[in-house]
């Protein structure tokens, strides 16, 4: 009962994707049709125009995975939806195709959860060495959790207002940067320098909880401060000084969790995993205190259904099963989603 073929849907937010995962290991298809395009004219996601693109796409992307990894729906041992956290009704179109596939085919229905997908995007690179801790790090979440082992999350620290991911994206829009703006930031941060020396914001001693909100609030009054006084805002060098505090907190907390907790790798995961600057300074750390650092490649780190079968397969594998009344979550319990 090792063994497992999962067809998996992803769609909690702004990206449609299918994908047939091997063993919880190998991707035979892993298809992702984004809606960037669509909503940078809205400068964010518009959850009514993404549920009504959900709903235009998901046929097409489940018949291209399928097509792509060369099976049928014979093949498949189980289906497997993002449950939640995420947009209800983006949620629900994926939900509903994942019960239409389990009915029509009888097989069965998994829900996961989307933070459980992105953490273990990392099994696709490096096998999880338990007990370990991951930082993830996305537009709406920024969390350190603990997993002792397979399928048990912890999280022992979160944010208590902007995630890091939304932080981003609302510096972004301040400095006139597209959308989305977190590589927008990564790019000009990458040939800038820190000369605006924003705070770190740590909170109290010990705490493994983030805070954004104030360093978000310190970046534009920042630039309406020089704009009052006519002076040049650099945005190479305002994006470098903001990256360097969010990732100077980010990498500094990780670690110590690593190190309180005795873990014995240090996975990354969600979108801002893919922050070129983050992954350097977490790799430099890492290496310098000896401590294992797993980070998946750039496709991997984005909203995509190839880490939702990886989760799947290990609560396939113990035994978790969901009836047809399933229904999104959109406030899903990390803590929760996979118990049996």
């Amino acid at each position: 009962m090792n063994t497992s073929l999962i067809l998996s849907i992803e769609s909690s937010c702004d990206e449609t994707s299918v994908a047939l995962v091997k063993d919880g290991k190998t991707l035979l298809s892993n298809v992702v049709s984004s809606q960037i395009e669509s909503h940078k004219r809205f400068g964010g996601v518009v959850p009514e125009v993404a549920s009504r693109h959900h709903v235009e796409r998901i046929t097409y992307v489940i018949d291209d995975a399928l097509s792509e990894a060369g099976v049928t729906m014979e093949d498949v041992d189980a289906v497997a939806v993002t449950q939640g956290p995420g947009l209800v009704g983006a949620l629900l179109v994926g939900i509903s195709a994942a019960k239409a596939l389990a009915f029509a085919h009888q097989k069965p229905l998994i829900g996961v959860h989307h933070i459980a997908g992105h953490i273990y995007a990392n099994e696709l690179v490096e096998e999880m060495q338990f007990p370990l801790v991951c930082l993830v790090v996305s537009g709406g979440h920024t969390e350190l959790v603990y997993m002792p082992e397979h399928g048990v999350f912890e999280v022992i620290g979160e944010t208590r207002d902007d995630a890091a991911g939304e932080a981003y994206d609302k510096v972004a829009r301040t400095l006139s940067l597209p959308y989305p703006g977190g590589p927008a930031i990564d790019r000009l941060a990458a040939v800038g320098e820190d000369t605006y020396n924003f705070p770190r914001v740590r909170l109290e001693p010990g705490s493994f909880d983030f805070s954004f909100s104030g360093l978000k609030s310190s970046v534009i009054n920042a630039v309406h401060n020089a704009e009052q006084r006519g002076e040049t805002v650099i945005p190479e060098n305002l994006a470098a000084s903001f990256q360097a505090s969010v990732v100077e907190v980010l990498v500094e907390k990780a670690i110590r969790a690593v190190k309180e907790k005795g873990a014995k790798q240090l996975l990354v995961a969600g979108g801002v995993a893919a922050n070129r600057g983050l992954r350097a300074a977490l790799q430099e750390a890492a290496t310098a205190e000896g401590i294992q650092l797993v980070i998946p490649p750039l496709d991997l780190c984005g909203d995509n259904a190839g880490m939702i079968g990886v989760a799947a397969h290990h609560a396939y594998v113990r035994g978790k099963r969901d009836t047809l009344a399933m229904n999104a979550v959109p406030g899903l319990s990390l803590e929760e989603s996979m118990t049996v």
